[in-house]
């Protein structure tokens, strides 16, 4: 089973505020959109975060072969509890998901 990371192009996650998360999976080719949409289930991602599946925001862009994911920061950036002040260690755990 390929890695998510194997499919695509890029990974990346990034602030979306101080109290948001971005996930942008740059897939490359209509090709890899497709599998990676097919494959790829919110469901999914909101367990990778550990974030209820309501509060997940899923967007496609069909046009730039990107799907792009949203959700709530654990903590609101630059608190104590917070341990990743610029939100680039997110892509990582969702570049790691096994595709099926």
């Amino acid at each position: 089973m390929p890695k998510l990371r194997e499919a695509v192009q890029k990974v990346r996650s990034k602030n979306a505020g101080p109290f948001w998360i971005t996930v942008d999976v740059f897939c490359g080719s209509a090709e890899a959109f497709e599998t990676v949409r097919q494959s790829l289930k919110p469901a999914q991602v909101a367990q990778v975060y550990d974030v209820p599946t309501q509060t997940l925001k899923h967007f496609e862009m069909p046009d730039l072969n990107v799907i792009k994911y949203s959700f709530p920061r654990p903590h609101a950036q630059g608190t104590a509890q917070d341990r990743d002040l610029h939100g680039a260690s997110y892509a990582e755990l969702l570049a790691e998901l096994d595709l099926t």
